[in-house]
């Protein structure tokens, strides 16, 4: 349920005709400076870890990739601790606020392992004779998994928190245009995030190449620093709304609710509005009928034992408003669909397979006569370059010619994108494995067998379309999921809606680490080399990169499965299906066939 405006939205209403006084673009670059500084910092310290990680604390391929995919699982799953806090308790500015603290402190955790000798095992020579190498300490590994822990606390409260924040600030459902600014706040927002994510596999890994890891650590934590004063001072400048008291416990309620009442049946959909239990304020006067056992949860079966003389429930477990239901059902219909990105999300986890790859690989910009090379941990930079070009190209360029040669308003449906998204996560996993048995046949023909550290004959530049292609995936499915869940749940749910993807990156760093441990088990049998051996010559990333794109094409189908089950978009519905089949049918004819007409709807309203 929507809450009513609280204290501090109501001073932003003028009486002379409802101009906003807070919020507006203004608040833009403090919201988007704090989650651009987040990223930089923390992504920052994402491609060369593993390098850390083996060297430092000598860990080996298998180990180190696990404890990268454990602290990527946490940092996706705590968005969803942060946004249920932000939407329930703390609200979205309080939130951010702690969170940015907590990310700062635990950059400066991992700066101190770079600074203080004794904080981590000493340095040694495993080549030398008599040298005693040994693993690193419970102590030492407290402190690491420690500072992981606050940075993945602090990317839990920013990242879910700071979209649905600054749409807070530009979403005014009396501007006849709301729904195309929020669109394009949404492809921005992700821009204006890849910039700075490039930024952070640019600058902060040559930094730690070429200055060190106490300078590398140390500049992401100055970066944290500035991201949470710059938000902070310009909290004067923002919109903020009440939390809707316990978001969750309301969602378990209606729950136990439907399942006391279970045994009660629903009355007839024409003269049932009085039947529900709703607000005054709420303009659903009766549930919807898909999911329709939930209904039972809103349903009065006694009036003056179940309602007050106030008019308000006197037991919310036994009886729960309409939106509360509505909330409930939102979030369950959209899982199937949710589940669908997590597949996309295992195969941009493959960062230190390509990490390794990168570094076998010759990096030079040129082959003849140039010496400078592209750091090993950069080659991300392509994924962001392409998401930010297909954001630009989609919102200035797609879409204004798109509308123009139709004569009205125009866009790709929410969720053929996300379609088009995951099909082109199997491209990329598919060139990645083609890339890979070229590698791999060259080193072995080279002689360097038996030589994992040795730069094969072979241009890192056959890295880049794959790359390329998780770009475009993530531009089409991350930001299209987003802005699913953004649209298709109730406002007081805007953060969660906000944190679904990440929480699906959380799902799949975990299923990541089962698949590489299955196979690293299954293959390295019967003393036979591992798929994924610390040896990247001696081991078959290709086979490894084939069976994810099996699993993701397999993936494409399960999504078309679930988009035709989904049904119409809330938008659909609230417009009457937009402007009918003709539509429908030029759209066919524009992006081809493959989808459900109803997933192909242009709905755009007019600009």
């Amino acid at each position: 349920m929507e809450n009513p405006p609280n204290d501090t939205e109501a001073k932003q209403i003028q009486p002379n005709g409802g101009k906003r006084t807070k919020g507006g673009i203004i608040t833009m670059p403090f919201i988007i400076a704090n989650e651009g500084f987040e990223k930089v910092a923390s992504y920052g310290l994402l491609p060369n870890m593993i390098m850390y990680l083996i060297r430092d604390y000598r860990f080996g391929v298998a180990k180190g990739t696990n404890v990268l995919y454990m602290w990527s699982a946490a940092s996706s799953f705590t968005p969803l601790l942060g946004a249920f806090l932000s939407d329930s308790y703390l609200g979205r500015f309080l939130t951010i606020s702690i969170a940015s603290l907590s990310s700062f402190l635990g950059m400066m955790l991992l700066w101190l392992t770079a600074m203080l000798p004794q904080v981590k095992p000493s340095p040694c020579d495993p080549t030398a004779a008599g040298s005693n190498c040994g693993p690193a300490t419970a102590s030492h590994l407290a402190l690491l998994y420690s500072a992981f822990a606050l940075i993945s606390i602090g990317s839990g409260g920013i990242r879910p928190c700071s979209l649905a924040f600054g749409a807070d600030q530009l979403d005014n459902k009396e501007n006849p245009k709301n729904e195309r600014v929020l669109e394009s706040f949404f492809g921005w927002y992700y821009a204006s995030s890849a910039v700075a994510v490039l930024i952070a596999f640019t600058g902060i890994v040559y930094i730690q190449e070429h200055l060190g890891w106490k300078i590398g650590f140390g500049v992401p934590a100055v970066l944290m620093l500035i991201a949470a004063l710059l938000f902070v001072l310009a909290s004067p400048l923002y919109v903020t709304r009440g939390v809707s008291k316990s978001l969750f416990t309301g969602l378990a309620q209606v729950g136990v609710a439907a399942y006391k009442k279970r045994k009660l049946s629903l009355p007839d959909h024409h003269d049932s509005v009085d039947c529900y239990y709703h607000t005054k304020d709420s303009d659903l006067k009766a549930p919807s009928h898909k999911l329709r056992f939930l209904n039972k949860a809103c349903l009065i079966s006694n009036r003056d034992e179940e309602i007050g003389s106030d008019g308000f429930a006197l037991n919310s477990w036994r009886l729960c408003t309409t939106d509360k239901v509505e909330e409930l059902k939102a979030l369950i219909k959209v899982i199937p669909l949710w589940s669908t990105g997590i597949m996309m999300s295992i195969n941009t986890n493959q960062s230190t397979f390509q990490l390794l790859q990168a570094t076998s690989m010759d990096r030079r910009l040129s082959r003849h006569g140039s010496s400078f090379q592209v750091p090993a941990g950069s080659f991300g930079m392509f994924t962001i370059i392409a998401l930010a070009t297909w954001v630009v190209l989609y919102d200035r360029a797609v879409i204004p010619l798109a509308s123009k040669i139709r004569g009205r308003p125009f866009r790709l449906s929410v969720k053929l994108r996300m379609g088009l998204g995951l099909f082109m996560s199997f491209l990329a996993m598919a060139v990645s494995a083609t890339v890979e048995s070229f590698r791999r046949n060259k080193a072995i023909s080279q002689g360097y067998a038996n030589s994992p550290n040795a730069v094969v004959d072979f241009s890192a530049m056959w890295l880049v379309p794959q790359y390329v292609l998780h770009g475009l995936a993530e531009a089409l499915t991350a930001i299209g999921q987003t802005e699913f869940f953004y649209t298709e749940f109730p406002k007081s749910m805007s953060s969660i809606a906000a944190s679904l993807f990440g929480l699906g990156m959380g799902v799949a760093s975990l299923l990541a680490s089962v698949v590489l441990n299955a196979v690293n088990e299954l293959t390295s049998r019967n003393g036979k080399e591992s798929w994924v051996s610390d040896n990247i010559n001696k081991g078959h990333y290709n086979y490894y990169y084939w069976v994810l794109a099996i699993m993701s094409f397999i993936n494409v189908i399960y999504y078309v499965i679930c988009s035709w089950s989904y049904g119409p978009l809330v938008d659909q519905v609230r417009n009457g299906r937009v402007n009918g089949v003709r539509e429908e049918e030029e759209l066919l004819d524009i992006v081809g066939k493959g989808f459900e007409k109803e997933d192909l709807s242009a709905v755009s309203k007019a600009n």
